[in-house]
């Protein structure tokens, strides 16, 4: 298992090792030991899985405290464009995002800390993706921020009448 360092230190790209043959491939996708050396001590309580079709997006997604959530994400099948998107308002990367392909083909993970808005779009025909969440899911305590917000210039990769956002992700508000 390879830990990858972005441009925002905290958002870990995490990288299996894949032991494979003419049968098929075996990977660990967590290793809590090994998470935690890297990582730090984060105890995930819940796993969750969305199913979309090419051009759904959904994000930017947060809780707001005392419900912060820290999220592990992988697509399972499929490819996703996963963003993340640093709001800890004392923080040197304020609105700063990190982008990162994920695939069934590259097997990638993110590590999505406590603090920031999260997002994918679903790039191929479509995506199963698949997370571990370390926080309750509190909807009073749900929000987020639009997903083409100019100022925080996410580059998504469709244009974006390509891109499907249910009502409540349209209204969402600007950062």
């Amino acid at each position: 298992m390879k830990f990858i360092e972005t441009k925002i230190s905290d958002v870990i790209i995490i990288e299996p090792t894949v032991f494979g043959d003419t049968r098929g491939y075996f990977l660990e996708s967590y290793n809590k030991k090994k998470f935690e050396e890297v990582v730090g001590k984060t105890s995930f309580i819940q796993d969750n899985e969305s199913k979309s079709s090419k051009g759904v997006l959904r994000g930017l997604h947060f809780q707001k405290p005392p419900f912060e959530q820290a999220k592990l994400v992988r697509c399972i099948e499929g490819e996703v464009l996963d963003v993340a998107v640093d709001i800890r308002k004392n923080s040197k990367t304020y609105g700063q995002h990190v982008a990162v392909l994920l695939s069934v083909e590259n097997k990638r993970q993110l590590f999505v800390p406590r603090g920031f808005a999260h997002g994918f779009l679903v790039l191929s025909d479509s995506a199963t993706f698949a997370y571990k969440v370390d926080n309750t899911y509190a909807p009073e305590f749900d929000a987020g921020i639009r997903w083409n917000d100019k100022e925080l210039n996410i580059q998504w990769g469709l244009e974006e009448s390509e891109v499907l956002v249910s009502a409540k992700d349209a209204e969402l508000p600007f950062f």
